[in-house]
């Protein structure tokens, strides 16, 4: 199974921008695993419906034909190990791959929630885009030490 990360805009910050990295390396020894940024959509002089639905297009197009999994405030949040039972279940028995799709400063349009796979959410609260980035790369690696039993996962 691969997994691809695709996240509307660039990561801003050098020191977020670094810690995705490592954690995108570490989680690529357990997962087959890309990370693709698309362009975010500026809000300046367009409702933000609208540019909700033009990152959402340039989104989905990068997701491919892989599952689609939305990462959005609504969707069913996983404890860690839930999650890693989640992606080894979908690896043992997905003949697609999985496309974790990440929103910009807005979020996700209603008509790529509406065409997700699965709806996942990392908390109730709200993240900015590059510290949800972070997050699910730091859980793609803790889910890969949980089920080689690995001790990382406390």
């Amino acid at each position: 199974m691969h997994i691809r990360l695709v996240g509307a805009g660039r990561i801003r910050s050098k020191e977020v921008a670094a810690l995705v990295a490592e954690y995108t390396t570490r989680a690529s020894r357990y997962w087959e695993l890309d990370v693709v940024e698309v362009k975010d959509e500026s809000a300046r002089s367009r409702p933000i419906a609208e540019v909700k639905v033009r990152e959402g297009e340039r989104l989905l197009a990068a997701a491919g034909s892989a599952m689609i999994v939305a990462c959005d405030e609504n969707g069913t949040m996983f404890r860690s190990g839930e999650f890693a039972g989640w992606l080894r279940d979908e690896r043992d028995g997905a003949a697609r791959d999985l496309a974790f799709i990440l929103g910009g400063a807005h979020g996700l349009s209603a008509e790529l929630l509406g065409r997700a796979d699965a709806c996942i959410a990392f908390s109730r609260w709200t993240l900015p885009h590059e510290l949800a980035r972070l997050v699910l790369a730091e859980q793609l690696y803790r889910a890969g030490t949980i089920l080689r039993g690995e001790p990382y996962h406390k």
